[in-house]
């Protein structure tokens, strides 16, 4: 096997725990060396306890970047130079560039969403989304499709004990995108088949689905799903959870979310490298694992 380290070598790196199961270094390094760049990629099990001294050391190290992923994303913020606008309306951080000395903290969550839509040949800018679930992945995707130019958003959640700061977050968003955003109520089932009706799109940012919810969908009531309809889910274990399953079967397009975090990985690779993710060489990382 061909030794491809140098003197030269360039790191970048993901910030996270726990963190052993990820795929990303397998993704960017076999993306390095298809594109023979002088870099590799490494996973360290950093905390919030030493994320400071970690994000030091992108300066320090020289480093070309590096990921962020949990418990990480939001403590992240505090320690950047900069913010670029997703990151700012997202209050998370998953990519840091560095220019010149200068920390720059992205999130590329959203647009590794809305880039996998091309893959099902959807479109939904200028038109209507609904989401179910708030969390972190339903806000970065929300922000980003805002700032793509999606014209309306409804989000459902739970009535829990986040409600009324997930409805502050989601007018924050609003007031600075051309989007208009509203959060109502999971349980009201004639809102949400109303929303659904006039969206291009149904999405579920919500762990139901996954391990041991896996039988679980975040809907009941799946006459509301049509075939014009793109349903598609955040979660990528199973490849089709039940939800998408039932979509499928009424004709809808449905889409996992395998594409977002194939996607949001090329985004970081791109501020890192100034060069495209060879998509069709890594695609079979994320597909196979």
């Amino acid at each position: 096997m061909e030794n491809t380290i140098t003197g030269h070598t360039r790191l970048t790196a993901l910030f996270a725990t726990p963190i052993r199961h990820s795929v990303s270094p397998m993704i960017h390094n076999t993306a390095f060396q298809a594109l023979g760049i002088d870099a590799v990629y490494l996973a360290f099990e950093i905390g919030t306890d030493g994320l400071e001294r970690a994000i030091d050391s992108i300066k320090n190290l020289e480093m070309m970047g590096a990921n962020l992923s949990m418990p990480n994303k939001i403590l992240a913020v505090d320690y950047m130079d900069e913010l670029s606008e997703a990151a700012r309306l997202i209050g998370a951080v998953n990519t840091i560039t560095i220019d010149q000395g200068k920390l720059t903290g992205h999130n590329t969550d959203g647009t590794g969403f809305m880039r996998s839509l091309k893959d099902i040949e959807v479109d939904i800018i200028d038109k209507k989304m609904t989401i179910i679930g708030a969390g972190g992945a339903a806000t970065a995707i929300i922000v980003q499709a805002a700032l793509d130019g999606v014209k309306e958003i409804t989000v459902y959640n739970r009535k829990d004990e986040f409600y009324e700061k997930i409805k502050e977050k989601l007018a924050y968003i609003s007031e600075n995108t051309n989007c208009i955003i509203t959060l109502h109520e999971l349980s009201d089932e004639n809102s949400l088949a109303k929303d659904v009706a006039e969206s291009a799109l149904l999405l579920n940012a919500t762990g139901v689905g996954m391990k041991p919810l896996e039988k679980q969908t975040p809907i009941q009531d799946f006459s509301i799903i049509r075939p014009d309809l793109a349903v598609c889910d955040v979660i990528y274990t199973p490849r089709e959870t039940e939800f998408l399953k039932q979509a499928r079967l009424r004709g809808a397009k449905t889409n996992n979310g395998l594409g977002m975090l194939l996607y949001q990985g090329a985004a970081a690779f791109e501020k890192w490298t100034g060069q495209e993710m060879p998509i069709e060489v890594v695609k079979p990382i994320i597909e196979n694992n």
